[in-house]
């Protein structure tokens, strides 16, 4: 097996809760996986990759994304509206006008942005389905995450109910036939999912809303399925109030109540957003040990507000970080979204803050959330949520290792070198990016990536989307 000694970092972030900094500068790989980390000296037959003056992370895990758009940032229809108004405007509004070509650059520069942000892990909730749809979405992510060399995880998404008449419908937003999404889940299952902890590939069973997308019944057939397969269920909940009324008005309960009377909460699941939750849901939700992926750009860009991870945690949610899709976010990558999960939730706590007189025990949030934590919800929280073994550098575990170089001013007069990625926000460039031991990313290049012909593909097809739309130009 191949040996590849990684020298003389300034520093090591782990992703562990207990350690979350390594001793020493130096990490052993062996094929895919860590041997040792420390002060290591270097062996016959070891490949050296030196890594002075770069900060070792572990590759970033996103647990929530929409990578068809990729190709809808900054949409001026959607870029001023909250999140029912949003969802009309743009996804829903865009959704019949891609094709084959466009949903695959729109994949490919959604991966190719994360990817030079350090993540080595994505999960895409992939709701775009349609019956008879003619082009298999399914089938193109995986290609253009192989492409790039990243483990993806395509939670399939979907919908069998909509609240309007389907005869008036367009055919790409007609629902689809229960019988006939669970019949690809298992296709895909069969065809795709590797069950291992260091798998490259996976499927999870991710109807696109719990309260709006399947009825009752189908919702608990589609957990009973999912299990049986032995992959995890993924899906949205909980962005905003209107999933408050919504389960009042039609189940007498609250969202979180919902998912527990069907099956929906328990260590093999994890829900996007959970921003506005009763303390009787944060309670289900820690005591069944769900997991959360937190994507706070895209809850603050639709004004949606801030998910209290710090009470969730303590509740024992497990905590995850996603981009969300680039309609609602449009710097989609997981190093901006660590720094904003960073600071939100240092505002959030810090909105709560009472005066002494009043019966205040605190002044503001400044210590809500330190780096340490937002690195470890962002790797290592990600992968337990996904049932991965990647995340930590430790040894034992995948090698998906990111080494940020810190030579631009942006980084110049920092006391502690480690926090750069995600304290000083923007991008830092890539010495390397390793996943499962093997470089993806080197000298902040991707081989075989032309960056200036994928974006002159991305701009014909933002004009093609354009032109495909009601009233479009």
């Amino acid at each position: 097996m191949q040996t590849l000694l990684i020298k003389n970092c300034a520093a090591i972030m782990t992703g562990d809760r207990v350690t979350p900094r390594a001793a020493g500068g130096d990490i052993r790989i062996r094929g895919s996986r860590i041997v040792e980390v420390g002060s290591l000296t270097a062996e016959p037959g070891d490949t050296i990759l030196d890594a002075r003056g770069c900060v070792a992370y572990p590759g970033w895990v996103n647990t929530h994304h929409h990578l068809f758009q990729s190709l809808l940032k900054g949409e001026p229809g959607g870029l001023n509206l909250s999140l029912g108004d949003w969802l009309a405007a743009t996804p829903y509004r865009f959704r019949a006008a891609f094709d084959e070509e466009t949903f695959r650059i729109a994949a490919r520069v959604g991966l190719t942005e994360l990817v030079r942000s350090g993540c080595t892990t994505v999960a895409d909730h992939h709701y775009l389905y349609w019956p008879d749809m003619p082009f298999d979405g399914a089938a193109i992510l995986f290609e253009e995450a192989a492409r790039l060399g990243i483990r993806f995880v395509l939670c399939r998404g979907g919908a069998t109910q909509t609240r309007t008449l389907e005869q008036a419908l367009p055919a790409a937003l007609r629902p689809e036939r229960f019988d006939s999404w669970m019949a690809d889940v298992e296709r895909l299952v069969a065809r795709y999912h590797q069950p291992a902890p260091d798998a490259m590939r996976r499927i999870v069973m991710a109807p696109t809303t719990p309260l709006y997308s399947l009825s009752p019944g189908e919702l608990r057939e589609s957990a009973r399925l999912a299990r049986r397969l032995g992959i995890r269920l993924h899906s949205h909940l909980s962005e905003t109030v209107a999933y408050l009324d919504a389960a009042q008005d039609r189940f007498a309960m609250t969202p979180v109540e919902f998912c527990a009377a069907h099956d929906w909460i328990g260590e093999d699941v994890w829900f996007a957003h959970l921003v506005k939750l009763m303390p009787q849901e944060i309670a289900l939700l820690g005591a069944s040990r769900t997991g959360i992926a937190h994507c706070p750009q895209s809850n603050a860009r639709l004004g949606s507000g801030i998910a209290d991870l710090v009470t969730l945690e303590q509740a024992g949610v497990r905590i995850s970080i996603g981009v969300d899709g680039a309609g609602s976010n449009e710097a989609a990558d997981m190093q901006s979204e660590a720094h904003a999960a960073w600071l939100l939730q240092r505002a959030r706590r810090g909105m709560t803050a009472v005066p002494r007189y009043a019966g205040g025990e605190f002044e503001g949030g400044g210590d809500a959330a330190s780096i340490e934590d937002t690195v470890r919800w962002g790797t290592a929280g990600g992968a337990d949520v996904l049932g991965l073994d990647c995340g930590r550098i430790a040894p034992g575990m995948a090698a998906d290792i990111a080494l940020y170089r810190l030579d631009d001013p942006r980084y110049f007069g920092l006391h502690d070198v480690a926090i750069g990625p995600v304290a000083c926000a923007g991008r830092a460039p890539l010495r390397a990016l390793l996943c499962a031991g093997r470089m993806i990313v080197e000298n902040d290049q991707i081989p075989h990536c032309d960056l200036a012909g994928l974006g002159a593909l991305a701009a014909a097809c933002v004009k093609k989307l354009r032109q495909r739309i009601p009233g479009g130009r």
